[in-house]
C-alpha cells in the first residue's frame, strides 16, 4: 500500500494532463534534476515524459522563458518551481558568506563578467573570449566560465533560457519576475521547507534522506523532525533500522499501478539509491561513471518497474539519424516473461519511449538467450503491428 501511494505521489501512476501538467509535476516533485548526457533524450525531459501525458520538451523550455520555473542547485543542478525561489536564497547566502561550491571565487573576474552582462544583456560562457591555455578536465574551466558559475550559484545571475543546452544568464535583478518573495529564510524555515517538500512527493523519509547533499542541514532537520513528531504533526516509525517520518494524516490509497515504467537513472523516485534498496529491494548502479572495462551491465541503464515491482534493467542508446532505439542490454526477471499483461505493458512502454526519442524501430543487441527469444517472439510482433 505504501508503494502504491508513493507512485501516486510521484505522479507516475497519476500522470498529469498535457502542457499545464508540466508545471504541476515540477511543483509536486519539488525539483527535476538536469543532466547533460544525451545518448537518449536528456534526464529532465524523461522524468517529465513519465509524468505528463503527451509531454513535449518545448513545454519545459516555455516554463523557463515564462519564469514559472528557475534553474538552481537542489541536491544537484535542477529546475525548480518559481514559488520556491526564496528557499534558494539560503544556499546563495552561504556562498556569498564564503562557503565554497567547487572552487574559490575569482572576484576580479566576477566583476568583469558582471559588468559585461550588465552592459550587453544575457550571455553564455561561449560568448566570452577563450584563453590560450590548453583545455583540461571539467574543473579546469576558463576563468570567465568559472566566474559565471560562481555568480549564478551566489544568486547574482539567473538562467533565462538555454541555447543548445548552454545556459544563457542575465542579472537576477532583471531576470526575476516582479512580486517574488525574496525574504531570506532562517535555518528553521529552510529545514521545514526541506521536510515539507520531501514528504509531499516521497510520503516518508529519514533525516539523512531529507537533508541529502544539503550542507549543514542534517542536524537542524533531525531536530525539527523530532519536534514535529513529538507534537503530533508528523508520525514516526522504524523501518530497516532507521527512523522514518511521515505526515500524520489519513491517506487515500490510489488504484493499483499495473503499468510498466522505464525510469531514468536520475528520476526523483530512485535518485537516492538507499531508498531504492529499502523500498524496492534492489541495488541499482548507473554505470556512466564506471570505466568501460569495469561495467557489469552497460553505460546508460534504465530500471524497469512493473507497477511497484522492480523487474530488470535496460541499457539504451538512440541512433537518431537512423530512427533506431538500441537496447544494448536487456535483463528481466524470468517470472514475468510469460505474464500476458506484462508483455502488453512492456511493449506499450517501449513503443512510447522509442517515439519519445524520435525512433520508429527498436533493436535488441544483447540479452540472455531466454530473454532474447522472448523479445523476438512476444515483443517484436507487438512493436511491428503498431508501427504497421
Amino acid at each position: 500500500e505504501f508503494l502504491q501511494l508513493l507512485l501516486a505521489k510521484q505522479h507516475l501512476s497519476t500522470p498529469q494532463s498535457r502542457r499545464s501538467g508540466t508545471l504541476q509535476a515540477i511543483e509536486q516533485l519539488g525539483y527535476v534534476q538536469i543532466d547533460s548526457i544525451n545518448v537518449v533524450e536528456r534526464a529532465h525531459h524523461h522524468v517529465l515524459f513519465n509524468r505528463v501525458k503527451n509531454y513535449q520538451p518545448q513545454w519545459l523550455d516555455d516554463l523557463l522563458e515564462k519564469k514559472q520555473i528557475f534553474e538552481y542547485w537542489s541536491h544537484a543542478a535542477a529546475f525548480l518551481p518559481m514559488r520556491d525561489f526564496r528557499f534558494s536564497l539560503y544556499r546563495k547566502a552561504q556562498l556569498q558568506q564564503g562557503q565554497k561550491h567547487w572552487f574559490a571565487p575569482d572576484h576580479q573576474q566576477m566583476r568583469e563578467v558582471r559588468a559585461r552582462i550588465r552592459a550587453e544583456g544575457p550571455l553564455k560562457a561561449a560568448d566570452f573570449a577563450k584563453t590560450t591555455e590548453a583545455s583540461g578536465p571539467w574543473w579546469d574551466w576558463q576563468p570567465a566560465k568559472k566566474a559565471l558559475e560562481q555568480l549564478f550559484m551566489q544568486g547574482e545571475l539567473m538562467v533565462v533560457r538555454r541555447e543548445r543546452f548552454q545556459k544563457v544568464l542575465d542579472l537576477t535583478e532583471r531576470a526575476l519576475p516582479a512580486g517574488i518573495d525574496c525574504t531570506l529564510p532562517d535555518e528553521r524555515e529552510y529545514a521545514l521547507h526541506l521536510i515539507e517538500r520531501f514528504l509531499q512527493c516521497h510520503v516518508a523519509g529519514t533525516a539523512a534522506q531529507i537533508s541529502y547533499l544539503r550542507p549543514g542541514m542534517k542536524a537542524p532537520v533531525t531536530a525539527l523532525l523530532c519536534e514535529l513528531a513529538h507534537s503530533g504533526v508528523l508520525q514516526s516509525f522504524l523501518y530497516q533500522g532507521q527512523s522514518y517520518y511521515a505526515e500524520n494524516s489519513q491517506w487515500q490509497l490510489p488504484a493499483k499501478a499495473t503499468q510498466v515504467y522505464l525510469l531514468n537513472p536520475f528520476d526523483n523516485l530512485l535518485i537516492q539509491r538507499q531508498r531504492l534498496q529499502h523500498w524496492f529491494g534492489t541495488d541499482y548502479q548507473l554505470e556512466v561513471y564506471v570505466p568501460a572495462d569495469k561495467r557489469r551491465f552497460g553505460y546508460y541503464n534504465l530500471p524497469v518497474f512493473y507497477g511497484t515491482t522492480y523487474v530488470g534493467l535496460m541499457d539504451v542508446k538512440a541512433q537518431r539519424d537512423q530512427g533506431v532505439l538500441l537496447l544494448q542490454h536487456l535483463q528481466l526477471a524470468p517470472q514475468w516473461l510469460q505474464k500476458s499483461r506484462f508483455v502488453q505493458q512492456f511493449a506499450k512502454a517501449l513503443r512510447a519511449y522509442a517515439g519519445f526519442n524520435g525512433c520508429t524501430e527498436v533493436k535488441l543487441v544483447r540479452a540472455e538467450p531466454t530473454v532474447k527469444q522472448w523479445f523476438h517472439n512476444e515483443i517484436s510482433p507487438l512493436l511491428q503491428s503498431e508501427a504497421g
